[in-house]
């Protein structure tokens, strides 16, 4: 139920931003949407990301994980 959740509010969010703004996304959000930034958007998603590493918690560095995994199987 709350990856449904997590999926709507990303839709949604994504529907109606103009302008990324992923500070104010939650650390689960951004793990989400890793492969699904625009190239123009990726030097500003990264560095966000690259912020919230070190404070993830176990369970989100395993998702983090588990999609970086993912994106390089479909890049091949």
């Amino acid at each position: 139920m709350k990856k449904i959740a997590i999926i709507f509010l990303l839709l949604f969010t994504f529907l109606f931003a103009k302008h990324e703004d992923y500070s104010e996304m939650s650390t689960q959000e951004l793990i989400a949407i890793i492969g699904y930034v625009k190239d123009e958007n990726k030097a500003q998603f990264i560095k966000e990301l690259n912020l919230r590493i070190p404070t993830m918690t176990q369970d989100e560095k395993v998702q983090f994980e588990q999609n970086i995994q993912e994106l390089k199987q479909n890049e091949n």
